[in-house]
């Protein structure tokens, strides 16, 4: 049984105040986990614990602070509410009472029949001091609150309140019924789970003088884009629907319901029936998944010993064993206090380690498994001095736990050419002991090798992923200059070193017989050889223009920079993100400002560079003898390499657009066509399609998408809302991407936009103390997040390079399964 009640000072009084400057001053409630210490209580009101019971009530509540008559709103809200009480399966009907009067909440006897409660109301001050005391009381017992629309707007001078409803409406919100797209982000939610993801529908939106996201968890946003919001507008992030667990309860709020008519749809009946059924103790339902305070980010290395990378390397990626184990990789460059040698005539120029490090959760110890000698620590400076090869990439085999086999990706010192300034860059295979972390550099097996021109830099790529199958996926970059085609396509043919161009990514990324600026796709062998899968781009076999001008590892082509990739093995789809070129903005003769991109990729394809990026917008092509001066736009439906440095085929594959794409001035920016279909470039007709993204310094590093394991007893997982979201991040934190996102299956192969979006940057901390320069993050099989953060400089490590690890402790779905109203949770 429950005895207290609310304390007198949460309800601030202020008299003579008018409402609209009460409203436009109200505050946010305290999070449910942050209650001032208690004060003798207005009550001793004795509500059973929990309320309600088998036989389930719900009260719904419809008094206002407004004379007159009843709004048909309410009526067509109590109407709906019983009808949703009488139907369904039989074991989730419940009886509804309704009343304005609100002396029930001082009425022990009587509140402790309702399972949950649901504000219908005006608005206003409704409930005097004692009554609200009894609503309080109420829900510390374990009742169950649903409020609708204005419910928002009860109750204005206390802050209980506010914590209960979650947020309060902005002063000037819009009032006109507007038709806008609601994004239904939570996919588990029973008052969401069967709701279209993009929901469209008419009502009066609400903008909120405080965001609530993070401190409660929404369950569904509204775009803002598709309506007229105002000047009090929230952004990309408006929530419209959100739940938590509060002072001992459970509360539901939803700003949608302003009109009759919603009552009238059979989506929004949905909506409002799986509110009901959790806060009537029916359902178990999740509503802490997104609620920030729920996750822990803890750093567990340590810096480096001083002249050691004994913790870890320069940060380049990591993989997750199952077993726990963390195994992360040192790309090269060395501590900032070892010589870094950038003259060619040196034998020694750009020799580096590349650092393989375990990190084993039970002992919570570093082991450094072993270092290659590689090309990687040439320094600073611009592209012709520093260089991005080394250690790039890690994967485990998918027999791992019995093979101990680890595959790497980097490109060795000792095959360097210093006269042609010509490299090799290889995958191979290594054994790792797992009773002494240690690697066996004397056992590797090289699987594939390939040249790349080392005279420039940059754009090495290096991620590796696994399908369901034993496919192995490898991501080269095009590893070329970006410093002569002034930011915009690397298309030009001309700089070379010794016949080999540095400044062509035709002569790469664009070229089906070069296996760099691709996404390769190979099926290793136990004998460390490979065989070639069906369903790749090519078969290393097209007869096309005379045939011997295509590679069958080819999966994707037209990728720039692709160091982060990801397959997720319960669809063997491939997620990908690559870094873009230079430009700072559009040009109308040159085309789009450098693009971060990534992509979903259900199947072998072209992703356009250097042809075509974002949304197939096309670059010009480069007049010879003089490629300062355009000549037309490509074609990316028939892209053709014309570059004198191609040796593969000339008719390309037609490019697929990509799905998310952003620049400096916003995120996957558009522009009107002409007939031809060429983009105007101009910025001031640009339009920007993703709010939630921005650029500047940028440099997309792709994620996962998290798989929630049913099996699992893990205490740190993270919970089942995130199945299925994909994880996009940026290697800045400051306005660049960090986000969870939704993509349509039935649009995402074909480029279509996510329709829904999450910022992820409050548990994922950024900050010069969090996590701030993100590059690489994989969830392990305990179900937490593993990241690097690569440090504060470049080409080194430095004391804020580390691996993070973060965790959810906000505990499992409520109510607990014997508190529910009728047995076991469906």
């Amino acid at each position: 049984m429950h005895l207290r009640g609310l304390s007198a000072r949460r309800r601030v009084g202020v008299a003579g105040v008018t409402a609209g400057i009460v409203v436009a001053g109200l505050l946010s409630g305290p999070a449910a986990s942050a209650r001032p210490a208690p004060e003798p209580p207005l009550t001793t009101m004795s509500v059973k614990s929990p309320p309600g019971g088998a036989n389930v009530r719900v009260l719904v509540f419809y008094g206002s602070a407004a004379a007159g008559e009843e709004s048909p709103v309410v009526n067509a809200g109590i109407e709906t509410i019983e009808k949703i009480g009488l139907s369904g399966p039989t074991d989730q009907r419940f009886k509804t009472v309704a009343t304005d009067d609100a002396s029930v909440f001082t009425d022990e006897t009587k509140l402790g029949r309702y399972n949950a409660i649901v504000f219908l109301t005006g608005g206003g001050d409704i409930l005097d001091p004692e009554q609200e005391a009894g609503l309080e009381a109420y829900m510390e017992a374990g009742g169950g609150f649903v409020g609708v629309h204005d419910a928002a707007r009860a109750e204005p001078y206390s802050d209980w309140f506010t914590g209960l409803v979650g947020a309060r409406p902005a002063a000037s919100s819009p009032t006109a019924v507007q038709r806008a797209v609601v994004e239904v982000g939570d996919r588990r939610h029973p008052a969401t789970k069967d709701l279209p993801v993009q929901w469209k529908r008419p009502d009066q939106w609400f903008n909120w003088a405080k965001n609530p996201s993070g401190e409660v968890h929404t369950v569904a946003r509204v775009r803002e884009s598709t309506y007229q919001p105002g000047a009090s507008k929230n952004g990309w992030d408006h929530p419209v629907s959100w739940c938590r667990d509060y002072d001992g309860g459970r509360s539901f709020y939803t700003g949608m319901g302003g009109t009759v008519s919603s009552y009238d749809e059979s989506d929004f009946r949905t909506h409002l029936r799986g509110a009901l059924l959790w806060t009537s103790r029916l359902v178990q339902a999740d509503c802490k998944a997104t609620i920030t305070g729920n996750y822990k980010a803890e750093r567990l290395t340590q810096p480096n010993q001083a002249g050691q990378n004994d913790q870890i390397g320069e940060p380049h990626g990591l993989v997750a064993a199952p077993d726990g184990r963390v195994l992360y990789i040192g790309r090269g460059g060395a501590d900032s206090s070892q010589p870094v040698v950038t003259d060619w005539n040196n034998p020694d120029i750009g020799k580096g380690r590349g650092e393989i490090h375990v990190y084993d959760p039970k002992t919570k110890k570093v082991t450094l498994a072993g270092a290659l000698t590689v090309f990687g620590n040439k320094g600073g400076g611009d592209e012709l001095v520093k260089v991005e090869e080394g250690l790039l990439g890690i994967e485990l085999d998918p027999r791992f736990e019995d093979n101990g086999w680890v595959y790497l990706h980097y490109t060795p010192h000792a095959q360097i050419n210093r006269e042609t300034r010509m490299a090799e860059r290889r995958v191979s295979r290594f054994t790792l002991d797992p009773a002494s972390n240690k690697l066996d550099l004397g056992s590797e097996k090289v699987l594939l090798e390939w040249p790349v021109q080392i005279h420039s830099c940059c754009h090495a790529g290096g991620g590796m992923t696994w399908d369901s199958k034993g496919n192995l996926y490898i991501a080269t970059g095009d590893n070329n200059s970006s410093g002569f085609s002034g930011g915009y396509s690397g298309n030009n043919p001309e700089p070379n070193y010794k016949g080999v161009s540095f400044a062509d990514a035709r002569r790469t990324a664009g070229n089906t017989h070069n296996l760099n600026g691709k996404i390769l796709r190979i099926h290793p062998e136990p004998d460390g050889t490979y065989t070639l899968p069906a369903g790749n781009l090519f078969t290393g076999q097209e007869t096309d223009e005379g045939g011997g001008k295509t590679r069958g590892e080819i999966y994707v082509m037209g990728v720039r920079n692709p160091a982060r990739i990801f397959v997720d093995r319960q669809t063997d789809i491939l997620y990908a993100g690559w870094v873009g070129p230079d430009a700072s903005a559009p040009s109308t003769t040159w085309g789009p400002a450098k693009y971060d991109t990534f992509a979903v990729i259900t199947k072998a394809s072209n992703r356009g560079w250097p042809y075509c990026m974002g949304n197939k917008q096309p670059y010009r092509d480069r007049n010879l003898p003089d490629p300062t001066k355009p000549l037309g736009w490509y074609d990316c439906d028939h892209p053709k390499n014309e570059s004198p440095n191609n040796d593969g085929l000339v008719n390309l594959p037609p490019v697929t657009g990509n799905n998310i794409w952003y620049s400096p001035q916003g995120g996957a920016p558009d522009f009107p066509r002409d007939a031809n279909g060429i983009p105007s470039y101009k910025q001031e007709e640009s339009t920007y399609l993703l709010p939630w993204l921005k650029g500047g310094g940028q440099a997309a590093m792709n994620g996962p998408v998290y798989r929630y394991d049913t099996e699992s007893t893990s205490e740190v997982k993270w919970p089942s809302y995130w199945d299925g979201k994909w994880f996009v991040g940026d290697f800045y934190d400051a306005d660049q991407p960090r986000n969870a996102v939704i993509t349509d299956p039935k649009t995402h192969g074909d480029g279509g936009l996510p329709v829904h979006s999450e910022s992820l940057k409050k548990i994922v901390p950024i900050g010069n103390d969090g996590i701030k320069n993100l590059m690489d993050w994989k969830f392990g099989p305990d179900g937490s997040l593993y990241v690097l953060d690569y440090g504060r400089g470049f080409f080194t490590s430095d004391a804020k390079s580390a691996l993070w690890q973060v965790t959810y402790k906000g505990g499992g779905p409520t109510p607990a399964a014997d508190q529910l109203a009728r047995g076991a949770a469906r």
